[in-house]
């Protein structure tokens, strides 16, 4: 490891993600250094799925080669250098600099332990291949059903929640005690957090012609996504929105569990989780409360929580870290406006692999 690439991943990770730029040095070392990388290899791999420029035969090619670079069987600067100039203008520049610096980011992965690489090219192999099998079947007016959108789910955030549970557990023995529950119940935690994005994202989703909404469940209560239009209220879609969010809230249950498994003295990891469950939360409630008014939201800044919100989440997630009981309390506060429905078995994931 190069003090220079340690730098630039430090450098680079808020300039594409200021949530995890946030959470992330919550985390004790050699966590904060690991999860870093880890998630500047997400981001990568997403970029290669997001981008409009590339065909879907393209972005499938630059997905197999990534998982080669990770894996050490492929040159990591040929690759950057041949991806970077092929990405849309639309992509932002720290996306397209962080793809140009590939071989940066690799070299910091190439010198982790034997197992913690283990763990981040299981993560990349699973995603990358999963999101590049849905760039084929991608339909703008959504997905089959919500077995198709649990699968999405999980390959974009599931497996990453599997991959923290496992450097979490690599990192701590007393963690690894846990670690078949912890591993269950982070493929839920990762669903729910992205669940949280795509009901978020609809409108900007819409705009680059991508739906991740079930088809089935909008059917199910009278609505055809085909006529999806922002500036028509339909109150069948809002049922429809307000189920999915109902789900949403389940997984983040699930979430709140997976952090009571943790070791009460490991702060920084339990802050880690909360401050993204708590502003996974609110951000519902804003959602909701559109719903509820019978009016669209139009952007997701929108429904995007307040920096006071932030702050206060961090503030109470803080005060509370080793209260169970008060997490608990707090969380059916936060969540009082979404009841509980069935929700995802985490032991599903087994299928996905």
């Amino acid at each position: 490891m190069l003090p220079t690439d340690y730098q630039y991943q430090q450098a680079i990770l808020p300039l594409v993600s200021r949530s995890f730029a946030l959470t992330i040095p919550q985390l004790p070392q050699p966590l904060s250094t690991l999860v870093s990388n880890a998630y500047l290899l997400c981001r990568i791999a997403d970029t290669i799925e997001d981008d409009a420029a590339l065909k879907v035969d393209l972005k499938t090619q630059f997905a197999e080669h990534f998982i080669q670079v990770v894996a050490g069987e492929a040159d990591a600067k040929k690759f950057g250098d041949t991806l970077a100039p092929l990405l849309s203008k639309e992509t932002v520049e720290a996306e397209r600099d962080l793809i140009k610096h590939t071989d940066v980011v690799v070299r910091l992965t190439h010198g982790f332990t034997a197992q913690q690489q283990t763990i981040l090219l299981r993560c990349v192999r699973i995603m990358s291949k999963g999101m590049a099998d849905f760039q084929r079947k991608a339909d703008p007016c959504g997905v089959p059903d919500m077995v198709d959108m649990d699968l999405y789910c999980y390959y974009v955030a599931g497996v990453v929640g599997e991959m923290l549970a496992g450097l979490f557990c690599d990192y701590s023995a007393q963690i690894a005690e846990h670690e078949e529950e912890l591993t269950r119940l982070a493929v839920s935690f990762g669903q729910g957090l992205q669940m949280t994005n795509i009901l978020k994202d609809i409108v900007a989703d819409r705009q680059r012609n991508i739906c991740w909404l079930p088809q089935a469940l909008f059917k199910q209560v009278g609505f055809d996504l085909n006529d999806l239009n922002r500036d028509v209220f339909r109150p069948e879609f809002a049922q429809g929105m307000r189920t999915l969010l109902k789900i949403t809230r389940g997984h983040l249950r699930h979430a709140l569990r997976y952090v009571h498994l943790l070791p009460r003295s490991e702060t920084g990891i339990r802050r880690f989780c909360l401050w993204a469950i708590g502003m996974a939360l609110l951000t519902l409630n804003n959602i909701e409360r559109h719903y509820r008014k019978q009016c669209h939201f139009h952007t997701g800044n929108e429904v995007k929580i307040s920096r006071f919100s932030v702050k206060s989440v961090i503030l109470i997630s803080n005060a509370l870290t080793a209260h169970d009981s008060a997490l608990e309390l707090i969380f059916q506060i936060l969540a009082r406006s979404l009841s509980k429905v069935e929700v995802f078995d985490p032991k599903r994931a087994a299928a996905y692999q």
